[in-house]
């Protein structure tokens, strides 16, 4: 018996140690270039995530998909809705029944990440968030986003909004290659709306040289998520960080990143592309960081669940990730076996001086609410 006690008590400290390492994922990376598609580094590029504001990208997908089919025009008048007006931060801070123009939208969502912006657009192209949230994961199938499942417009906490790197690589390449004529708005850094000029809280589009724009993200389950697209010397790469534990982190991995492909100091996959990169293996999201309350519990039955498919045309993919989850009980509480560390990432160099020197303006205190995100 004592002889037992001794093997536990030896063993404690080890089952502790992997109890805290499997409680978060460590992030999820990837970078192509955006001229063929080529994957150019991965890491943990095709396990599931949850997107945060990384989802507006699809919103604006959406939306400039219309612009270009002329069902909605630039200076079209929007009226936000009692929904749109109660969004949490960040958010214009719209009152129901204010109005904006499609362009503001557009421009509110890029700089600010605006929620209430992102559904004011989701309910005029959709009639409803919920809708539109069904359309988004249509198309985002349609565009061999696999991984991907929409349940709103904003990105705002929901155990089945999920994604992947890969799939936001995907959506950001297929932005750029589909809507010539709207993707520069993405480079935008200031915004003015009713008299107020509005800063941009990207700044890794503000300050790395090249840089043509994207997206942050941030909720306690994503950790710090970014899009980013940058050229240099006729070569634009396309990286996606997910789950950065700290804003400067993501930059930090950011910029790592892309110096190192620019500097072609990556050992590339030359036969990978990301059009022929297996989907279906994304897994249990980790809820990344400590903070707020966990992913709340959604009870669904079957007979709504099959609506949800019908409704939103999901693949049969989905339909395995139900099964695999449990959709009628699905908890995400950090069971999720731990990404090993990137080779790239291990040496990391510091953030460059512009990005190190300014306060972010998107930090965020983690305590306080595992909603606000940008």
């Amino acid at each position: 018996m004592n002889t037992v006690k001794s093997i536990l008590l030896i063993l404690m400290p080890v089952w502790l140690l992997l109890a805290s390492e499997s409680s978060y994922g460590r992030h999820a990376a990837i970078m192509i270039d955006a001229d063929n598609g080529s994957i150019l580094l991965e890491e943990n590029s095709t396990h599931a995530w949850y997107p945060a504001s990384l989802t507006k990208v699809m919103t604006l997908y959406m939306t400039f998909d219309a612009l270009q089919a002329g069902q909605i025009h630039l200076n079209d008048t929007l009226t936000a809705s009692s929904h749109a007006s109660r969004q949490p931060n960040s958010k214009l801070g719209l009152r129901q029944g204010e109005t904006l123009t499609v362009q503001d939208a557009i421009l509110a969502i890029i700089t600010r990440s605006a929620n209430d912006a992102a559904v004011v657009l989701s309910e005029h192209l959709g009639g409803t968030e919920e809708n539109f949230a069904a359309k988004m994961t249509a198309k985002a199938h349609n565009l061999g986003m696999y991984d991907s499942h929409f349940m709103n417009a904003t990105g705002l906490p929901h155990p089945w909004q999920v994604t992947t790197s890969r799939d936001m690589a995907m959506l950001a390449w297929k932005t750029q290659q589909n809507f010539p004529n709207y993707y520069p708005y993405f480079a935008a850094h200031t915004f003015n709306f009713k008299g107020r000029e509005l800063h941009g809280i990207n700044k890794f589009t503000a300050s790395y040289p090249g840089a043509e724009g994207m997206k942050t993200g941030f909720t306690c389950g994503s950790g710090y998520n970014l899009i980013s697209v940058a050229s240099q010397n006729g070569k634009r790469l396309i990286g996606v960080i997910m789950g950065g534990m700290t804003s400067p982190q993501r930059y930090q991995l950011m910029i790592s990143m892309m110096n190192d492909g620019f500097a072609n100091r990556i050992n590339a996959y030359p036969d990978r592309n990301i059009t022929t990169m297996a989907s279906g293996s994304a897994g249990t999201p980790p809820y990344q960081i400590g903070c707020g309350n966990m992913m709340p519990t959604v009870s669904i039955g079957d007979n709504d669940y099959d609506k949800l498919i019908r409704k939103s045309g999901i693949t049969n993919h989905l339909i395995k990730v139900k099964n695999s989850q449990t959709a009628s009980k699905i908890k995400t509480t950090g069971k999720t076996k731990p990404a090993s560390k990137s080779k790239v990432f291990s040496k990391r160099r510091p953030v460059s001086k512009s990005l190190h020197k300014t306060k972010p303006v998107d930090t965020i205190k983690p305590s306080k609410s595992r909603y606000h995100h940008s």
